[in-house]
């Protein structure tokens, strides 16, 4: 096996564990909020992951901060914070799988930020998978045909921010170290996170405390998966894979809440899954044009 071929099997490998760990982290916020704040659980996840990367801090010292990129952390860690925030609002009120279909939505939205962020236009090869996957998200966003659900909608944002995360870290991967990337991501997270957590304040019993930790657990190393998956592979490697994390979210739904999609959420699923798949693959092909 090449190096490039094994670097690729690595990145997939590293994506597809991010997908199941991602799946986990989700069964354990919707049991979370029955009893805390969405806002506090988002805090503590941030402010537990930052605490969890300073033995590498005091290790390498602060030169390990030093980026010429700031601005583009910034924007990184708003975006990464926005998608978990919208998601776990989703979460909390709308079926698992269909949550988890509108957060994987998010390779639909790539183009979206691309076009924002390089002036890049869409190439007519382009719309059809766009048309496709977003067909597929008027279905879930109106499951039972009654008009638009506003927490679909929430779930729809994190999508959007999750797209500007893609976009973002694979930049950052160029010349930035992982960790370093994910010790800025969750500062400013757990920044601002902080007026809304306390806003949101309510007093935690022990197993709320147990909750938070292994939410926080599951979440960095769903973020250094994630971060890891990409320094490895290119975005038509990763991007696909990660609908497997639908499948296990829908498994986890079925078996913890009895949630069973109905006929418009799975025909939602296969095109948004063709159209993010097909969107990925008609970028690759008109990268390798050009």
């Amino acid at each position: 096996m090449s190096s490039s071929s094994y670097s690729i099997f690595v990145g997939a490998g590293y994506a597809l564990a991010t997908s199941m760990v991602m799946s986990l982290a989700a069964v354990l916020i919707k049991m979370a909020a029955a009893t805390i704040s969405i806002e506090m659980i988002v805090f503590f996840q941030y402010l537990l992951c930052t605490i969890a990367m300073l033995p590498w801090l005091r290790q390498q010292g602060f030169r390990a901060l030093h980026t010429h990129r700031p601005g583009l952390h910034l924007i990184r860690g708003l975006c990464g914070w926005g998608c978990f925030y919208a998601y776990y609002l989703a979460l909390n009120h709308i079926p698992l799988i269909d949550a988890a279909l509108l957060r994987n939505a998010a390779p639909l939205c790539v183009p979206l930020w691309l076009l924002l962020w390089h002036g890049a236009k869409l190439h007519w090869i382009s719309w059809l998978p766009l048309i496709l996957g977003f067909a597929g998200i008027g279905l879930i966003m109106q499951p039972e045909g009654d008009g638009l659900s506003g927490w679909h909608l929430i779930g729809f944002i994190a999508a959007l921010a999750l797209a500007g995360s893609i976009v973002t870290t694979r930049e950052l991967t160029h010349t930035e170290p992982v960790n370093r990337i994910l010790f800025y991501y969750f500062m400013i997270s757990t920044l601002t996170s902080l007026p809304l957590a306390l806003s949101n304040w309510q007093p935690m019993q022990i197993q709320d405390m147990l909750y938070s930790v292994m939410i926080a657990g599951s979440i960095w190393l769903t973020m250094w998966l994630y971060t890891r998956s990409y320094s490895h592979a290119p975005a038509s490697i990763i991007a696909p894979l990660s609908y497997f994390g639908v499948l296990f979210t829908g498994f986890w739904g079925w078996l913890f809440w009895d949630q069973i999609p109905m006929p418009l959420t799975w025909l939602g699923c296969i095109l948004v899954i063709c159209g993010g798949v097909g969107s990925v693959w008609a970028g690759t092909r008109l990268q390798s044009k050009h």
